[in-house]
């Protein structure tokens, strides 16, 4: 497995290269023990799994934030408006003196 570690080094495999690595893949970078492909790939699919489940939430939060700004957005339009009601009715009342 050592040698793997190194092997993946020497070519330069990255987080975006490790999510793609399958069985053969692993091999071909000297993996040659079954067993350790089988726990990467276990490990690689724990990761992706996790990966997926934060963008989900991240996602989530955003959709969240998205509709609590507009909400807000609507709340100060419709105090605009009722402020700017009261400031019509006041000025048509002084007007009808």
């Amino acid at each position: 497995t050592l040698n793997s570690v190194s092997e993946f080094s020497a070519q330069n495999i990255n987080e975006e290269h490790l999510l793609q690595l399958d069985g053969s893949k692993l091999k071909a970078l000297g993996m040659t023990s079954s067993q350790d492909r089988a726990i990467i790939k276990r490990k690689l699919k724990e990761m992706k799994a996790s990966l997926e489940k934060s963008r989900k939430a991240q996602e989530k939060m955003e959709k969240q934030r998205k509709k609590l700004q507009k909400k807000e957005q609507e709340q100060l339009q419709r105090r605009s408006k009722k402020t700017d009601k009261c400031s019509s009715d006041a000025t048509e009342g002084t007007n009808e003196q």
